[in-house]
């Protein structure tokens, strides 16, 4: 019997490799993004997956724009949180599992260590809000939904999609020549997308349920992240260290937002590399692409 997938916000930097990933493990996978399917439309989501009957249902579309989302909290919440209710009550009716990636962001930052699945959750702000919402109606409506939680993702699809990533940003920033100034005082662990879904799809074969953290394993500050993106690169522009107090946004941020992967190599699932490696690796694709 085929093994049937679907793949919600299929045009991202994570849903992308997500749709490579189940491919090469035998999956006939449907991609769906935005303009085939906007979830915030429970009709629309009910309709499409009863269609395909899907095995897996995951979740990788979002509403990521942290600041405007203190302007227009509505907006983030239909989005991360009222739209999982839609494909975890679509889910349901056809008995599927759903696979829903959530966000660092639920954390506030305070623990200054990596945080793990059972710390308890404080979010800062309106998207960090919607985004554990998200979490909670998955829980509400599935019996064993697998969320994950993941931090400052990256992948080759950055330099298609509206919103980019990091490294593009760095790289845009350095073909200008102006001078470059990144927060030292905020940690991440930042995630490679192709790594993250192939870890995705290691929990999907084993049949695991529940809470997962999976970051880049290497918890970093954006300024020392970015340090490494032109050492990497061979470019050496005028980057400079600022902090929260020097460069204010309209969004609070957890400032150390890293995450552990202890639970999931605890499955024996192969540990993230070190980030240098996985930035290595996201040029020699950029390159070939």
């Amino acid at each position: 019997m085929e093994k049937i997938a679907a793949v919600f916000g299929s045009a991202g930097q994570l849903g992308v490799e997500l749709v490579k990933e189940f491919r090469l493990r035998g999956y006939q996978v449907f991609a769906f993004d935005r303009a085939k399917v906007d979830i915030t439309e429970a009709e629309a989501v009910e309709q499409n997956l009863a269609k395909i009957n899907p095995a897996v249902v995951l979740n990788a579309a979002a509403y990521n724009q942290v600041d405007v989302a203190e302007r227009e909290p509505q907006a983030a919440f239909q989005v991360n949180a009222l739209a999982v209710r839609n494909l975890a009550l679509a889910c349901r009716q056809i008995d599927a599992r759903l696979v829903h990636f959530s966000t660092d962001y639920v954390f506030d930052g305070r623990a200054g260590r990596p945080y793990k699945e059972s710390d308890p959750p404080h979010p800062l702000g309106a998207y960090a809000v919607a985004k554990l919402a998200g979490e909670f109606y998955a829980q509400a409506y599935l019996e064993n939904p697998l969320i994950i939680r993941t931090s400052g993702v990256f992948g080759p699809a950055g330099r298609h999609t509206a919103r980019g990533n990091f490294i593009e940003l760095m790289l845009r920033l350095a073909g200008e020549g102006r001078e470059i100034r990144v927060v030292e005082d905020h940690i991440a662990s930042p995630t490679f997308a192709p790594l993250l879904a192939a870890r995705t799809a290691d929990l999907v074969d084993r049949g695991a349920g529940g809470l997962f953290h999976i970051g880049g394993g290497t918890p970093i500050s954006w300024y020392d992240y970015a340090r490494m993106i032109f050492r990497v690169a061979g470019l050496e522009p005028q980057l400079k260290p600022t902090n929260e107090r020097e460069y204010r946004t309209a969004a609070r941020r957890p400032k150390y937002s890293a995450l552990s992967n202890e639970k999931i190599e605890s499955l024996g699932l192969e540990p993230m590399p070190p980030l240098e490696e996985a930035v290595r690796r996201y040029f020699e694709l950029r390159q070939g692409a």
